[in-house]
Order: C-alpha cells, then sequence, then structure tokens
C-alpha cells in the first residue's frame, strides 16, 4: 500500500497520492526548482560540492561540520526525504511546504 496515512475527524485514512511538497529558500521565499538554483543557495551558506562519492548523486559538504548532504541526480527524484536533509542541517533557511 502506497500513500499517506492521514488523521482526521478521529479517523484514519490511506490517500493513495501524496500531497506535492516544496523546498523553500526561507530568505527570498524563492521555491527551490532545480539544482543549480539549489547549488548557487548551498554555496553562498558554505557548503561546497564533494566529488569523492558516489557518481550517481550530487554531493555538498561544509568544511565546519562533518555534515553531507546526499541527492540523486535526477531532479525529479528529490523527494520530501532529501528536502528534510537539508532542512535540518541549515536551520532557519529552508522550509519545506505541502502544495
Amino acid at each position: 500500500m502506497a500513500g499517506v496515512w492521514v488523521f482526521n475527524n478521529g479517523v484514519y485514512r490511506l490517500e493513495s497520492s501524496p500531497r506535492a511538497r516544496v523546498l523553500v529558500h526561507l530568505p527570498s521565499g524563492e521555491v527551490v526548482s532545480s539544482y543549480s538554483s539549489l547549488d548557487l543557495i548551498l554555496r553562498g551558506l558554505g557548503w561546497e560540492r564533494y566529488y569523492g562519492g558516489d557518481p550517481d548523486l550530487y554531493q555538498f559538504h561544509k568544511h565546519s561540520s562533518i555534515d553531507l548532504i546526499s541527492l540523486p541526480k535526477d531532479f525529479s527524484k528529490f523527494s520530501s526525504v532529501h528536502m528534510y536533509d537539508i532542512v535540518v542541517k541549515n536551520p532557519n533557511i529552508f522550509h519545506v511546504r505541502d502544495m
């Protein structure tokens, strides 16, 4: 069963099509719609591309931490899991919103 369980009025139900989510850059209010825009924002925050890992991933790291952001090369596979990883590693800079 694929989908999202929703609790409403004391009842759980399975929604077959999960809500679409977007990653929002809070300072500009911009929805991140491509890796090129995300790359510019992350570089401005001190993240650098990491080329030593899996060639099927875009990866970013910071010299000041052990954090690594790993994203699928294909932006169409960029999911809410990847979005929340970016949010956790950049508090108060990004937010995930339902469309």
